[in-house]
């Protein structure tokens, strides 16, 4: 591997084909035709997906593949999670490791930092994603989520890119991620809405919700830092307490955020399951229960023309 070659480009030594999920890259696919015009088919062989991609390096997978759709990610990078905590005068109350692919940990952290602190979806997502892509992996610390009563800090192992410093950041600045094939994966998936200008797109949403600009530090990693605009402890800065969302609504949030509505075939086929059953009782009766899907046609719930869509409630944790 050369000197500069990306991280996330580079031939994973310790996996192959066999550690990569067919499903999640089909679903990637499907999912990034639908929200980019990405020109693939999800029913190409695995092979011609990942080298249309950018994801295959001298016969074997990058390091990319083995984030974006991996079995298990963190055998090869156990480093490769996001690490969140909510505390309350410093000492720790709660904790969260987010584990999986790229896209599971972001939708657990997304999850678990709304249902605790009041602050625009949008920014909170660029936050999280910007950190994901500019992350150094080959340094051996995972992301750290805090969640504190009056804010929201963000660290990443690892500098800015040579030649950018803290103070243009806040200037107009060209898009260097660190890993462009994960940068340009979560472009494609709609993870987040423009490519690069994380920090422009932070800056803007904060100043749209009438919050105080995002605050960049660089010391012992780069650190993002979101604050309300009203003082500590107010009530309307603390949602109620809430559980780790099931992996499962996660999933089905993210494919309805995909479309205006699906029915039960298309959801099946993006969340690459076949029992119909099951989708019923895993995915779609506690999402409905939770206030975060709702039937186009509520009054008819067994109509063959029954489809589903996301409440508001749903299109927050998606930032929509």
């Amino acid at each position: 591997m050369s000197g500069s070659e990306p991280f996330d480009s580079a031939a994973c030594l310790a996996a192959s084909l066999d550690d990569l999920s067919s499903d999640k890259l089909r679903r990637f696919v499907l999912a990034a035709r639908q929200a980019r015009g990405l020109p693939l088919s999800e029913d190409a062989p695995m092979p011609e997906l990942l080298a249309a991609l950018g994801f295959m390096n001298q016969g074997r997978p990058a390091n990319a593949a083995v984030l974006l759709f991996g079995h298990a990610p963190q055998g090869p990078f156990p480093w490769a999670k996001i690490e969140c905590s909510h505390l309350d005068e410093g000492s720790k109350a709660e904790c969260l490791v987010c584990h999986g692919t790229v896209f599971e940990a972001v939708d657990q952290a997304m999850y678990f930092i709304l249902s605790r602190l009041k602050l625009p979806a949008e920014a909170v997502r660029e936050a999280v994603v910007n950190a994901v892509a500019h992350r150094d992996y080959r340094a051996a610390g995972s992301i750290d989520i805090r969640v504190f009563p009056d804010r929201l800090e963000v660290r990443n192992p690892g500098v800015l890119p040579e030649g950018v410093d803290l103070s243009q950041l806040r200037l107009e600045h060209g898009s260097m991620p660190r890993n462009p094939l994960l940068a340009e994966a979560l472009f494609l998936a709609a993870y987040r809405a423009t490519k690069g200008k994380g920090t422009d797109a932070m800056m803007t949403l904060c100043q749209k919700a009438g919050l105080p600009e995002p605050e960049f530090q660089q010391e012992g990693g780069f650190t993002v830092i979101l604050r309300l605009r009203t003082a500590p402890g107010a009530a309307e800065n603390a949602p109620p307490e809430a559980s780790p969302m099931p992996p499962e609504l996660l999933a089905l949030v993210r494919v309805l955020g995909q479309a205006e509505a699906l029915g039960n075939a298309d959801i099946l086929k993006l969340l690459g399951l076949t029992d119909r059953t099951f989708l019923r009782k895993r995915y779609l009766v506690p999402a409905l229960e939770a206030g975060l899907i709702e039937r186009t046609i509520p009054d008819a719930p067994n109509s063959r023309l029954q489809k589903y869509r996301l409440t508001a409630k749903g299109k927050a944790l998606l930032g929509l």
